[in-house]
C-alpha cells in the first residue's frame, strides 16, 4: 500500500474520482457510445511486426507490467529464442558502493526455448491491443506458433507454445549473476565482496531459483510448464523480491500456483480487458503512419514499463541488459520517462508521485546532517524505490558535478500530476512539503551580492559543468518559490516562510545571458555541444520564460539555434527537447524537423527498431519524451490556457484528439480537417477556471453538445474564458449549427512501415 497521497494521483481529482481502468470514460463531447474508433481495427495497425528473428534488446519485442519485464531475441550464438526474465525492484542494498554497484539493480536471468530444428524465420506480432506476442518460430522441423503475455495485474509471464510437425517444446531457465550490469565492462570497487551463488528446488511441481542478497534479502525465480512437449504447452513464471526478509520464495511460488491453477483462457481474458480498457482513456490520430504507431508503442512501452506504486523506472526500465547506467538517474531521465502520462490521461502510471511521497525520510537524509531539519535532496543517481545512492552537493563546494536541483525537477513532474488531476491532497501531502525542503536546501547558499541580487556558488549544470548562478538552478529556485506561492495561497497555510520565498523571487538575480541567449551560468558560455538542455528549463518544461512578448520570443529563438549550432554531443533527446520548445512557439514545420532528426537512422543515435533507444546502453527516456513532443504540437496547457493544436505541422492536414488531459483537469477533444479545426470540446473535472486558445476560425459558437448556449466570453487575442462547472462539457465552434461530433482515425497521407523487423 502506498503512503501518505501517493494513491491519490491514481485515484482521481479534487470533488470526484477519476474512471479506473475498465469503467467508462465520460464522452467530453457528448458523442454516443457507438461512435470513435474502432478500438480493435485501430489499434491492429499500430503493431510492431517481425519477419526476421531480432538479435539484440534493440530489435526485440517486449512485455511488461511495471515490474516483470521481458525482451525477446534470438540467444547469442544459439539456435534458441531468448525471453529475458527481470524484475524493477529487484537490486542490490549496499551503498557504500556507489548506485552503479552499491544499489543497482541487479539481473535475474532468461529462459531459452529451444526447438528441435534450426530457426529459419519467425512471424511475429506485438499484439498492442491485447499485450501479447502472438506468431511463430519457423524450422526446418516444423514450426513452435508461440502466445505470449505478462498478465498485467498477476505479475506471472505466460507463453502458450505449440509445436507442429516434428517440432517440440522445450524451457530452459537460466539463472543470472547476482552482480552489477556493469561487470562485464568495469572493475568492482575496491572492497566490493560478489553476493553468494544462487540455490535452486522444486516445491509442488514448480521449480525456484533462489538468490540471498548480502545486504540481507532474497530474490526468488518461480515457474512451471504444463502440457506434453509434442502439444500445446503452457509456461508460467514469477520474479519476486524482498528486502531484509526472505519472502521473495512465497510470493513467486504462490503466483506461479495461483495463475496454473486457472484455465488459461480465463487468464488471458482478465488481461485482455484491463489492456483494451487502458488505450480508451485517450485517443490521438495524426496522417504520419510512422509516428502515429510510434505514439501508440509508447503509451504500450508505458504501461508495460511502470506503475504507481511501483519503482521509478531506472534507465532501460523493467527490461535490464548490460549497462553502463544500472539505476535511476534524476537529472534528466526519470523527468523525460514520466511526462506522456499527463496529456494521455494515464496518471495512474505516475510512479515518480508515489515513490517520492513514500521515502521522504530517505530525501532528508541525501543531505548533509546539519541541514536535514529544513531541507532535502536527491543525488544524480539512485535506486528506484527508496531514492538512496548519491548525497547531495553543497554550491560552492567544488568537486565535478555539484547537482543541487534534481529533487526540486523531479518535483515538477508531481506538479504538473496535481495539475492535471487537481487532486488537493497530492498538493498539501506531497507536493508542497517535500517542495518546501527542497527550496529551503537552496535558501542557505543564496547571498546578497554588491548589486543587490540574491546569487548562488557554483553549482553543476548536468552534464555541461560548473558555473556560479548556473541557470539549472535559476530556473528550479524561481520555479520552487512561485509554486509554493501558490500552494500557500490555496492551501490557506500562511506559512512563515512566504515572505522568505517571495524576496527571492524579487531578488533573485536575473538568467545570465549573452548574445547567443542563455548561458550556463554566470561567466560560462554555451560555448561547446551539449545534449542537455539543462541551461533552458525556465522555458521548457516549467514554461518561465515563454514567448509571449517579443522578446521573450527572440531570446528563446536564438538560444535553441545557438544550442544546435555547436555539433558534436547531440543525442535523441536533444532533438526532442528542441522539438517541443519549438512547438512552444507555434513551430509545427521546425517542431517535426527536429522530431524527425530523432527517427533518421543517419543520425548517430536514432530511435532502434523496436522503438527503443541506445546510447551505448540502452535507455527508454528518450523515445517517450519523443511522444511527449508530438502531444506538445497538438496540446499544450500552461499559464492558465489550454492551446489547442497549438503546432500542427503543415503536413498534417487532419488530427484527432479526444480526452486529451490538460491542466486544470480538463478533458480536450478536438478535430481538425484539410488544415481547419471542426470543433473543440472541453470536460471539465474539478471546476477549475477555463481559459481556451481554441484556433477556430471566423466567429464561434459555444453550447452544450446537445446545442444549448453556454455564456463565454473574449480574454485575449485566440483566447476565450469559458462558464463551465465540474462536470459540464462545452463546444466550441464555428457559428451556426453545432457540427457532427466524431472522432475518428484520420486518413493516413505518409505511409510507413511497421516498426520492428517486418522485411
Amino acid at each position: 500500500m502506498l503512503a501518505g497521497s501517493a494513491g491519490a494521483v491514481a485515484a482521481g481529482a479534487l470533488g470526484g474520482p477519476l474512471p479506473a481502468l475498465g469503467d467508462p470514460l465520460p464522452r467530453p463531447v457528448g458523442r454516443p457510445a457507438a461512435a470513435g474508433p474502432r478500438w480493435p481495427e485501430f489499434l491492429g495497425g499500430q503493431d510492431l511486426v517481425w519477419r526476421k528473428p531480432p538479435d539484440s534488446w534493440w530489435q526485440g519485442p517486449f512485455l511488461g507490467d511495471g515490474l516483470l519485464g521481458t525482451m525477446i531475441y534470438r540467444e547469442p550464438g544459439k539456435n534458441a529464442i531468448r525471453f529475458t526474465t527481470q524484475h524493477s525492484e529487484v537490486q542490490d542494498y549496499r551503498p557504500q558502493f556507489n548506485s552503479g554497484w552499491g544499489v543497482c539493480r541487479l539481473p535475474v536471468g532468461h529462459l531459452t526455448l529451444e526447438p528441435v530444428g534450426t530457426i529459419v524465420g519467425v512471424d511475429w506480432r506485438l499484439d498492442l491491443h491485447n499485450a501479447e506476442l502472438v506468431g511463430t518460430v519457423g524450422t526446418d522441423k516444423g514450426s513452435l506458433a508461440l502466445r505470449a503475455y505478462v498478465h498485467t495485474e498477476r505479475s506471472v509471464l505466460v507463453v502458450v507454445v505449440t509445436p507442429s510437425g516434428g517440432e517440440r517444446v522445450r524451457w530452459t531457465f537460466h539463472p543470472a549473476k547476482a552482480i552489477s550490469p556493469k561487470a562485464s565492462k568495469e572493475a568492482p570497487p575496491e572492497g566490493y565482496q560478489e553476493n553468494p551463488p544462487h540455490t535452486t528446488k522444486t516445491t509442488d511441481g514448480v521449480q525456484l531459483v533462489l538468490q540471498q542478497l548480502l545486504a540481507g534479502g532474497q530474490t526468488a525465480t518461480a515457474y512451471r510448464t504444463t502440457g506434453p512437449a509434442d502439444s500445446a504447452r503452457t509456461l508460467y513464471l514469477s520474479v519476486a523480491h524482498t528486502h531484509p526478509g526472505n519472502g521473495a520464495e512465497a510470493k513467486a511460488l504462490g503466483a506461479v500456483k495461483r495463475a496454473s491453477a486457472l484455465p488459461e483462457q480465463r487468464l488471458v481474458a482478465s488481461h485482455r480487458a484491463w489492456w483494451n480498457a487502458y488505450y480508451r482513456r485517450s485517443f490521438v490520430s495524426i496522417p504520419d503512419q510512422r509516428l502515429q504507431s510510434f505514439h501508440w508503442a509508447q503509451l504500450y512501452k508505458i504501461a508495460s514499463g511502470t506503475r504507481a506504486g511501483a519503482p521509478v523506472m531506472a534507465t532501460c526500465g523493467p527490461w535490464l541488459e548490460e549497462t553502463g547506467w544500472p539505476a535511476t538517474w534524476w537529472n534528466l531521465n526519470v523527468q523525460l520517462e514520466y511526462w506522456l502520462i499527463n496529456g494521455s490521461n494515464h496518471l495512474e502510471l505516475d510512479a515518480v508521485t508515489s515513490t517520492l511521497d513514500a521515502n521522504r525520510q530517505n530525501l532528508v537524509e541525501n543531505v548533509r546532517e546539519e541541514y536535514r531539519k529544513d531541507s532535502a535532496g536527491i543525488g544524480r543517481s539512485t535506486d528506484r524505490r527508496t531514492v538512496k545512492g548519491s548525497a547531495v552537493a553543497r554550491p560552492g563546494d567544488g568537486g565535478t558535478s555539484p547537482e543541487t536541483g534534481n529533487l526540486t525537477w523531479a518535483l515538477h513532474n508531481v506538479w504538473l500530476s496535481y495539475r492535471h488531476s487537481m487532486d488537493e491532497r497530492v498538493l498539501r501531502e506531497t507536493l508542497f512539503p517535500l517542495l518546501r525542503r527542497a527550496i529551503n536546501y537552496y535558501l542557505h547558499f543564496l547571498e546578497l551580492g554588491a548589486d543587490g541580487k540574491l546569487h548562488l556558488a557554483e553549482t553543476h549544470s548536468p552534464e555541461y559543468g560548473n558555473a556560479p548562478d548556473c541557470n539549472y538552478d535559476l530556473a528550479l529556485i524561481r520555479w520552487g518559490c512561485q509554486t509554493l506561492l501558490e500552494a500557500d495561497k490555496l492551501l490557506g497555510t500562511k506559512d512563515p516562510l512566504a515572505a522568505r520565498w517571495r524576496q527571492v523571487l524579487r531578488d533573485l538575480t536575473p538568467y545570465p545571458v549573452d548574445a547567443n541567449g542563455f548561458m550556463i551560468g554566470a561567466g560560462v558560455p554555451y560555448a561547446k555541444s551539449h545534449r542537455h538542455y539543462s541551461h533552458m528549463l525556465m522555458v521548457y518544461p516549467l514554461h518561465l520564460v515563454t514567448p509571449e512578448t517579443p522578446e521573450n520570443r527572440a531570446l528563446i529563438e536564438k538560444s535553441v539555434a545557438h544550442w544546435h549550432s555547436i555539433t558534436g554531443a547531440h543525442r535523441g533527446y536533444s532533438y526532442t527537447g528542441a522539438a517541443s520548445m519549438l512547438a512552444l512557439l507555434g513551430d509545427g514545420d521546425r517542431a517535426l524537423e527536429y522530431l524527425l532528426k530523432f527517427f533518421d537512422t543517419s543520425t548517430r543515435f536514432p530511435v532502434t527498431e523496436n522503438t527503443m533507444y541506445r546510447e551505448g546502453s540502452p535507455v527508454v527516456e528518450t523515445p517517450l519524451s519523443a511522444s511527449q513532443s508530438l502531444l506538445d504540437m497538438l496540446c499544450q496547457s500552461w499559464g492558465g490556457v489550454i492551446r489547442v493544436f497549438p503546432a500542427v505541422p503543415t503536413a498534417w492536414q487532419d488530427v484527432t484528439i479526444d480526452n486529451f488531459l490538460a491542466q486544470g483537469a480538463f478533458l480536450v477533444s478536438a478535430v481538425r480537417r484539410k488544415g481547419r479545426t471542426d470543433w473543440v470540446g472541453v470536460r471539465s473535472q474539478a471546476g477549475e477556471r477555463c481559459h481556451l486558445r481554441h484556433g477556430v476560425g471566423g466567429e464561434i459558437a459555444v453550447s452544450t453538445p446537445r446545442g444549448t448556449a453556454v455564456p463565454w466570453r473574449h480574454i485575449s487575442a485566440g483566447v476565450i474564458e469559458i462558464d463551465l462547472p465540474r462536470g459540464a462539457t462545452a463546444i466550441v465552434h464555428p457559428k451556426g449549427p453545432l457540427p457532427e461530433l466524431r472522432i475518428e482515425p484520420v486518413p493516413i497521407s505518409v505511409p510507413g512501415k511497421p516498426w520492428g523487423l517486418p522485411g
